[in-house]
């Protein structure tokens, strides 16, 4: 069977209702009206005054029924004109949608349809595939810009690898203990950031169980101490339970990210951290430097740094921590939130449903 476009079916539909609306009217013309005609010729008295004129059945039938015939014909192609007509203007919105979606499907993403007009149903799903067509150029771009820092971030750690075989080959004397830990700290550099983008990119695959967000704070800051006392800095932590549904593995490398980002980018050295969990809630706050309005949006961004200093400390990772913090919070339907510290520094606020 040959496959009938939506414009001829709607085409189709219209003729037929048009044809069984005049067939229905037909049929009451006959039940009412024709039915009660005499199917004889009457006989009426010379004194019978004339009021009107008395057909015959017969006689009428075959007059009107040709008649019948050849406005049910016209009906049949004024509803296939009208109908034809018709079905293309409800449809010329979709004819634009559908160039739309083949556009979007070569590559091309920053077409838009922009339906003008009344608020419809094509006009909901214009509006709805423009939405989306913005959402994908912003991930496509997003993917992109990703895919460009992670080839440049692990470019770095292989070509430093690289430089220090090169300098130990050239003097097999020379390479002792220190080239053989530079090349450790450069290696465990590589395997975290690939750890990291693994993370970042499979955020989404877990199995929710009951956790409980302040035993997670605890352990992170227990595991941190040494980072914290070996630069002066000073981690409190407050509040009651925070019980939350997700990933025990995700959640924790949420906190311990939380805790080691408030860490390290506490500048100068000798602030404060102050970590407050409550009802699927947990805050991080650290003290610092005034951070600027337009920075924090780009924080949670890969490869974003807050500080200079952590370019090339030791613990400064890879520009992850809080793009990882992000992903998993997504992931588990939650919110995260940053806001500058009153003072300086940076406020950090994770907001999760509950067990």
């Amino acid at each position: 069977m040959p496959r009938l476009s939506a414009r001829l079916k709607l085409t189709l539909s219209y003729a037929g209702f048009l044809m069984l609306a005049g067939g229905m009217l037909l049929a009451a013309v006959w039940l009412f009206l024709l039915r009660y005609v005499p199917d004889r010729a009457l006989i009426v008295s010379a004194e019978t005054p004339e009021t009107g004129v008395f057909p015959v059945r017969s006689n009428l039938l075959h007059v009107f029924a040709p008649r019948a015939a050849a406005v049910m014909l016209i009906l049949l192609l004024f509803g296939l004109a009208g109908g034809w007509i018709l079905a293309g203007r409800m449809l010329a919105p979709l004819h634009r949608i559908t160039a739309a979606a083949r556009l979007a499907g070569t590559g091309s993403l920053s077409h838009r349809i922009r339906m003008t007009g009344r608020q419809d149903e094509f006009r909901e799903l214009s509006d709805a595939f423009d939405a989306m067509l913005e959402q994908l150029e912003s991930h496509v771009d997003e993917q992109r810009r990703f895919a460009a820092n992670a080839s440049h971030e692990l470019r770095t750690p292989l070509a430093v690898s690289r430089t220090l075989l090169d300098v130990a080959r050239r003097d097999p004397d020379r390479a002792g203990d220190e080239v053989i830990e530079r090349l450790h700290a450069v290696n465990q550099r590589a395997i975290d950031l690939t750890e990291a983008l693994l993370l970042l990119s499979h955020g989404d695959r877990f199995t929710r169980h009951d956790v409980d967000l302040s035993l997670l704070a605890e352990e992170a800051v227990e595991t941190l101490l040494p980072l914290a006392e070996q630069r002066g800095v000073t981690v409190e932590v407050t509040g009651g339970p925070a019980r939350a549904g997700g990933s025990p593995e995700l959640l924790a490398r949420m906190v311990t990210n939380l805790v080691q980002n408030a860490i390290v980018h506490n500048l100068p050295a000798g602030g404060t951290v102050a970590i407050h969990t409550g009802a699927g809630l947990l805050r991080v706050e650290n003290t610092g430097r005034p951070l600027p309005p337009d920075l924090l949006p780009t924080l949670i961004e890969p490869f974003q740094r807050g500080s200079e200093r952590a370019r090339t400390d030791e613990h400064a990772g890879v520009g992850l921590g809080l793009a990882i913090v992000h992903s998993i919070v997504r992931a588990h339907d939650g919110t995260l939130e940053l806001a500058p510290g009153p003072a300086g520094g940076l406020v950090v606020t994770v907001r999760l449903p509950g067990a």
